[in-house]
């Protein structure tokens, strides 16, 4: 099957991105009333973040240092305590002060991702030969099943304890 002229190629960037966006859509869709979150859309959101975690750290983390001959990406270890964090923030209920550190953490960890020296951009700088593979790849990552929400102190410890090694804490 010959391949189409007619569609451009998309950079790493955009796929990733574009990830992004459709992730905080799914936050905003669960949390627009913060009185009333939509469980079942709040469940797809932390299955596409845990997903997209997974995608980084499996995937485009470990090309990247491959392709710069065995040196990490210069934020890597902050991208990794923020995933951390962000990871251990899908465990409790969605109560107002987990959303809004959610949200502050992915808003600069993000800008980490998608700034021009960020990841998102070295790894297009770098991978050229490597993109479509490496796009086929993070598509074919699985999806994450998630389980119910859990507020035991164990759950709130290690939280706490995630976060603070990120270098944040609950907001609210």
């Amino acid at each position: 099957m010959e391949p189409r002229t007619d569609e451009k190629a998309e950079s790493l960037s955009h796929f990733l991105m574009n990830d992004h966006k459709r992730i905080d859509a799914l936050l905003q869709s669960a949390t627009s009333d913060l009185d009333k979150v939509d469980h079942g859309a709040y469940d797809q959101f932390r299955s596409a973040l845990l997903r997209h975690i997974g995608m980084e750290e499996k995937i485009l983390m470990p090309a990247l240092q491959r392709l710069q001959g065995g040196t990490p990406f210069p934020h890597a270890a902050k991208l990794r305590l923020d995933h951390g964090a962000l990871a251990a923030l899908m465990m409790p209920s969605p109560m107002p002060p987990i959303l809004t550190t959610i949200r502050a953490i992915l808003s600069a960890h993000n800008r980490l991702e998608e700034g021009p020296d960020g990841l998102y951009a070295t790894c297009d700088r770098l991978a050229t030969s490597e993109t479509d593979i490496l796009i086929a790849r993070l598509r074919a990552a699985p999806d994450v099943v998630v389980t119910p929400p859990s507020d035991s102190p164990a759950v709130m410890n290690n939280l706490r304890s995630a976060l603070e090694r990120a270098g944040y804490h609950l907001n609210g």
